[in-house]
C-alpha cells in the first residue's frame, strides 16, 4: 500500500543521469578554457596534457548538448580562441557559482571547527601580530590549525570581513564623530589607539614653523596625499567634503606612503605629506629611516567633525562568541590581548 500525505519518506529530487556524471574537476577545466582562451592554454595553466582537457571538453559537449540541446564549446580554429555558446556562457557562471559556494561551505566548515583562521594586517601593524603568534603557534602547529596572514589596505578592511575572506584583522579605520556607532556596530574591535594626523615635510622652518599646525591651514601647503579611498582620503573627505582637491593644494598623489617619503626626501616636490601620526612619531623618533631628514609637525583638527584613526584588532561581531574558548579566533584574540597590553604601538 502506498503511503501519502506527511509522514511519507520524501522522494529522492530525480536529477537527469547525464548532470549526475558532470564533476566538479570538469567545471573547473570549462572555466579555465574560457579565462585561458584555448584548450591549450587552459592545460598549461593546469599542468595537464592538451589531450585530457579536449577529453574533458568533448565529453561536457555531449552531456549538454543531450540536456539543453546545445554544446557549450566550439572549436574556432588553429590558434584561435574557443567559442563559447550562450548554453556556455551561461553554464560557465554556474560552474563559477557552485564551486564558489562549494569552497565557501567547506571554508565556514573548516572555520566553525576551528581547522582554518585567516588573518589580515595592514603594514604596520604586522609585527604586532606575529608577535601575538608566538603565544599560540606551537598549540596551533599541534592541533593542525592552517593559519593564513594577508597583507590587506585599510580601504578594505572591513570589505574583507563582510565577505567572510578574513575573521580577524589588526589595522586602522577612519572613525568619523555622529556615524562612528553605525560604522562600527557590525564588528567587534579590540581598541589599541585613538590618534589624528601629522605633517611630514622637507619646506624649512622660516616657510613652515615647527609646532602644531591648524588643518585649517592646510590649503595654504603644496600636499602630497594619498589617492583616493585611502585612509587619508576619508580624513580630508570628512573634513572638506568630497570636492577637497578643489581647495587643497595637491602637489602630488601617491599610492603608497613610502613613494612620498621618496619624493619628498629627494627634494622634486617641496612641501608636506599627510601621514597618521603613529606615523609621524616614528619618523621622529627615528623609527622610520625611509622618512629620515624630514620634519614632523602635528596637526590640530580644527575643521569640520572630530575625525580619528582608530587602531585596533576587528572581528565580526558575535562570532567569537559562537565559538569555544580553545577556538583558534578566541586563542588568538586573547593573545593580542596580552601583547597590546607590553608593545609600543606603532599604527
Amino acid at each position: 500500500m502506498a503511503v501519502s500525505g506527511p509522514q511519507a519518506n520524501p522522494s529522492p529530487q530525480p536529477y537527469p543521469t547525464e548532470l549526475l556524471d558532470t564533476t566538479m574537476d570538469q567545471l573547473r577545466t570549462l572555466i579555465t578554457v574560457h579565462e585561458a582562451g584555448t584548450a591549450l592554454a587552459a592545460a598549461r595553466r593546469l599542468g595537464r596534457e592538451q589531450s585530457s582537457v579536449q577529453k574533458q571538453l568533448d565529453t561536457m559537449n555531449r552531456t549538454f548538448a543531450a540536456l539543453c540541446g546545445e554544446e557549450l564549446v566550439r572549436k574556432q580554429g588553429r590558434g584561435r580562441d574557443a567559442l563559447f555558446t550562450a548554453t556556455g556562457e551561461a553554464v560557465v557562471e554556474l560552474a563559477r557559482r557552485t564551486l564558489g559556494n562549494w569552497s565557501e561551505g567547506v571554508h565556514d566548515a573548516r572555520r566553525r571547527l576551528g581547522r582554518t583562521l585567516s588573518v589580515g594586517t595592514t603594514r604596520y601593524t604586522l609585527g604586532f601580530l606575529l608577535d601575538a603568534v608566538e603565544y599560540v603557534s606551537e598549540d596551533f602547529d599541534r592541533d593542525g590549525v592552517d593559519l593564513k596572514v594577508t597583507h590587506v589596505r585599510t580601504r578594505d578592511l572591513f570589505t574583507k570581513l563582510r565577505s567572510k575572506e578574513l575573521d580577524l584583522v589588526c589595522g586602522s579605520v577612519v572613525v568619523t564623530e555622529g556615524d562612528e556607532a553605525a560604522q562600527l556596530a557590525p564588528y567587534e574591535v579590540m581598541e589599541w589607539r585613538r590618534s589624528g594626523l601629522s605633517l611630514l615635510t622637507n619646506l624649512p622652518p622660516e616657510r613652515l614653523p615647527g609646532g602644531p599646525f591648524h588643518a585649517r591651514d592646510l590649503p595654504r601647503l603644496p600636499l602630497v596625499v594619498s589617492t583616493g579611498g585611502s585612509l587619508i582620503d576619508r580624513f580630508l573627505t570628512a573634513w572638506y567634503g568630497s570636492g577637497y582637491r578643489q581647495k587643497l593644494t595637491v602637489a602630488a598623489e601617491i599610492e603608497a606612503a613610502h613613494y612620498g617619503f621618496e619624493l619628498l626626501r629627494s627634494g622634486v616636490v617641496s612641501g608636506a605629506m599627510l601621514v597618521t601620526r603613529g606615523l609621524g612619531e616614528a619618523a621622529a623618533d627615528g623609527r622610520l629611516p625611509e622618512a629620515g631628514g624630514l620634519r614632523t609637525l602635528e596637526i590640530t583638527g580644527d575643521v569640520g567633525p572630530r575625525t580619528e584613526v582608530l587602531v585596533g584588532v576587528f572581528t565580526r561581531r558575535g562570532e567569537r562568541d559562537s565559538y569555544g574558548p580553545q577556538h583558534p579566533l578566541n586563542r588568538l584574540w586573547e593573545a593580542l590581548s596580552w601583547e597590546s597590553e607590553r608593545w609600543w604601538l606603532r599604527p
